[in-house]
């Protein structure tokens, strides 16, 4: 009751941290509520199926299971006949998949799902799509087709597959989306069968069907019934997913920084201002013991209140994300907002967790504080950096540094978020060692004025000496808030000059055709382009532990060769392989292939990690599209198959980035949003705080003369010097890593990459986080002064 009675009391002093745990909690409550909603749901078009049989899971050279291996059409016969007699069963069907996309108005038209929209009549039977018109395909020049596609049935249409435009009648319609060729045409275009379809009965029992069919599959494979048949989701449906989930991933990362980092410089801030109180306590015989239970049961009591609000909030922000995400492109289709109770426990576990966590880092300092400091200034115990705070500081400091130096190294992948852990890691140090760094560098900002003799400076100057520690609680979120601003836009800005410029350098003199509006390039825009590479990829499964990887089909005439395969280095010692061994290759058909290692070359992404015929991989994928061609100087492109698009070097090069920089720059423009944004609501309620602690100070100074324009003046500079201390520590902290990022880039792009900054980006932070301070600073200065101490 004693804890309530204190919250109740000390409100004002809590309403900081309460808001800082309510935000916190709001942005991860958001977050991982569109993460529960944007999981896979069961494709439509396999609804109609009770069961579905797929083959056995490969391993990658890591060992995470990833690709299910196709069974050949020999092997899958035999298991087809037994699972059509497993007892509920009425058919089975042969899932088959490849790109299919129809050519009107001599465009293709467009469809984001085109790579896996052709599909065998059979597989027809497992969606709800019926047909509104015609008959079933039944010859290799038939097709079924959307009827929102507006061809009617009896008509021509142009439908562009692997091996280019193909004329097709349309022998029916049906009300969903999807090309339906004969069984025997979708045989020729996927031979491999990965998936079988269990129709059940009228009345049979989905889960008795599978548990009949696992037994017929075994090892060999599993049966997904139910929700489990939403592990087969289309690749651009995977994509759009795996985006989202990377950018909500991102904002719950810097979010959980954030509130730990804000939460806990405001609880030392709160607590460090009770110096007195606690010493009162202390006199009339409260133990420490007693001191670190108040004050956890005080914070836990905030960050339960903060945590229950933060979840409402939340939850009404989940569906504003949603649309920004769609705005994006990054959602899977038909995405619902549904809340469960995890992400409200888990969210809320986070704000009370970090309110305790950090009032007993607050807490320990605190019991010790004796009862003779009950006559003493609050501030009085505020200056100076204890033999632990240097120690840890300057450790975190020199791992930062090492963070730093491992961007430049660390792989292209990986490159962002090893800037990010460094500099959040700065970002600590920053904040462990500002006590030391406050005095000198507010002096530094007012050394003009103070060389004018004015008594502003003098004050100002005097104040950040003597309560070092309270300055830099109130510095940490500036720094948070300049720092990530600075780092997310210069590496924006900075990928921005460099990949264009390398990729640019790489493809130098040559002429790139590439894919417009269609998933890849069909055989008849290769046979348009005889001269240059032109890479159709493919997954196989390779020796006889069936690790799969992507194998490239190369018409290089280095490479170019029956039976043999160029490896690069690192693949080749992933797998066990030297030079002049052969292995067996499983293709996408199920067959095996046995392929003699030619040649182990340096690793080059330009080349390829496993590299073979292209008439090898044309033979056992037929559905497999080929990457862009990269036509050489001297030889003349072609982009008269519609579809395709020309382009030189450097137009290939920034179409290429700006495939990706719409969504980047969304992101960085989202992170900085909320890093911003949180540290600036931090930074207000921390300069309201301060200055509802110093009323008396203010009650001093009025009482010998000031005057209330005068100590408005004074709260204000002040507010701005640290601001300006903050802002100075967070740009310094972000240079390392950035330098390191733009390093690494150069040796990446193989071409010569400064460090960029934004400078707009930097000023609004900076401009941003002044203007709240100061409004919040000289608004309850002017209250307090209004009120009698």
């Amino acid at each position: 009751m004693l804890i309530i009675a204190n919250v109740r009391e000390r409100w004002s002093s809590f309403l900081g941290a309460f808001l800082a745990v309510m935000v916190g909690v709001a942005l991860i409550t958001t977050t991982l509520v569109i993460y529960d909603s944007s999981r896979p749901t069961v494709q439509d078009r396999y609804t109609g199926a009770a069961a579905l049989a797929l083959p056995q899971q490969a391993l990658e050279t890591d060992g995470s299971p990833e690709d299910r291996m196709p069974w050949s059409g020999a092997e899958a016969a035999p298991i087809r006949a037994k699972l059509d007699a497993v007892p509920g069963v009425s058919s089975v069907v042969i899932d088959r998949s490849f790109y299919a996309q129809a050519i009107q108005g001599g465009k293709p038209v467009t469809d984001e799902g085109a790579a896996e929209a052709g599909h065998g009549w059979g597989s027809a039977q497992m969606a709800p799509h019926k047909l509104a018109s015609g008959r079933a395909p039944s010859a290799a020049n038939e097709v079924v087709v959307d009827r929102a596609l507006g061809v009617a049935a009896g008509s021509s249409l142009t439908v562009n597959i692997t091996q280019g435009r193909k004329p097709f009648t349309v022998v029916g319609t049906v009300d969903g989306p999807g090309y339906y060729f004969s069984e025997a045409f979708a045989a020729k275009q996927q031979p491999g069968v990965s998936t079988f379809g269990l129709i059940a009965d009228e009345g049979a029992s989905a889960s008795a069907i599978a548990a009949g069919a696992q037994q017929i599959i075994g090892d060999k494979g599993s049966v997904l019934t139910g929700e489990a048949r939403s592990e087969l989701q289309p690749q651009y449906v995977e994509h759009k997913r795996n985006l989202g989930v990377q950018l909500i991933g991102a904002m719950a990362a810097l979010g959980l920084f954030t509130t730990v980092f804000v939460v806990a410089s405001m609880l030392v801030l709160s607590t460090g201002m009770r110096r007195r109180e606690i010493g009162l306590l202390r006199t009339i015989g409260a133990a420490p013991g007693q001191i670190r239970r108040m004050i956890l049961g005080e914070a836990a009591v905030v960050g339960l209140l903060g945590s229950v609000v933060g979840c409402l909030a939340g939850i009404a922000a989940a569906p504003v994300l949603r649309d920004i995400l769609k705005g994006l492109d990054v959602t899977p289709p038909g995405m619902e907002i549904s809340v469960a109770s995890w992400p409200l426990l888990t969210a809320s576990a986070v704000g009370i967790g970090v309110s305790v966590i950090g009032a007993w880092a607050a807490g320990r300092k605190a019991a010790k504080v004796a009862p003779i400091e009950a006559l003493l200034d609050s501030r009085s115990a505020n200056s100076g950096m204890g033999r632990g705070r240097w120690i840890t500081g300057l450790s975190v400091l020199g791992l930062g540094a090492v963070l730093a130096i491992g961007t430049a190294t660390t792989g292209a992948d990986s490159r962002i978020s090893m800037a990010l852990f460094a500099t959040m890691t700065l970002i600590v140090a920053a904040a462990l060692l500002a006590p030391a760094l406050v005095g000198p560098i507010g002096r530094l900002l007012t050394a003009p004025f103070h060389k004018r003799g004015k008594t502003d400076s003098v004050l100002i100057r005097s104040e950040l000496t003597a309560n070092s520690r309270r300055a830099a609680s109130l510095v940490a979120p500036v720094v948070a808030a300049v720092g990530f601003a600075v780092l997310l836009s210069g590496a924006v800005e900075t990928m921005r000059v460099a990949y264009p410029a390398g990729e640019a350098l790489k493809v130098a003199g040559q002429t790139i055709v590439t894919s417009d509006t269609t998933p890849g390039i069909t055989d008849e825009v290769v046979a348009a382009n005889p001269v240059g590479k032109a890479s159709v990829p493919t997954r196989a499964f390779i020796g006889d532990k069936h690790t799969v990887l992507d194998v490239l089909g190369t018409r290089d005439p280095r490479w170019n060769k029956p039976c043999e395969a160029v490896l690069g280095r690192r693949t080749a010692t992933d797998l066990g392989l030297k030079e002049g061994q052969s292995t067996p290759v499983r293709f996408a058909d199920g067959t095996t292939v046995n392929l003699k290692i030619s040649k182990v070359l340096p690793d080059d992404p330009a080349r390829g990690d496993f590299v073979v015929a292209r008439d090898l991989v044309r033979a056992h994928d037929p559905a497999a599209l080929t990457d862009d061609i990269f036509v050489p100087a001297g030889h003349k492109a072609s982009a008269t198959v519609p579809g395709t698009a020309v382009h030189d070097a450097l137009q290939y090069a920034l179409a290429d980035y700006n495939t990706d920089a719409k969504l980047t720059d969304s992101l960085a423009s989202m992170l900085i949003v909320i890093a911003v944004g949180y540290s600036v609501i931090a930074v207000a309620n921390s300069m309201a705080m301060a200055a509802h602690g110093r009323r008396r100070d203010f009650a001093v100074m009025k009482s010998v003369g000031g005057t209330v324009r005068q100590l408005l003046k004074l709260a204000a500079g002040e507010t701005a010097v640290l601001v300006g201390v903050g802002a100075g520590l967070g740009i310094l902290v972000t240079l390392p890593p950035l330098a390191g990022m733009a390093s690494g880039l150069s040796q990446a792009t193989s071409s010569d990459v400064g460090l960029h900054l934004n400078n707009g980006a930097i000023t609004t932070a900076v401009v941003g986080t002044l203007v709240a301070a100061v409004l919040a600073g000289v608004m309850v200065t002017a209250k307090t002064l209004k009120k009698p101490v």
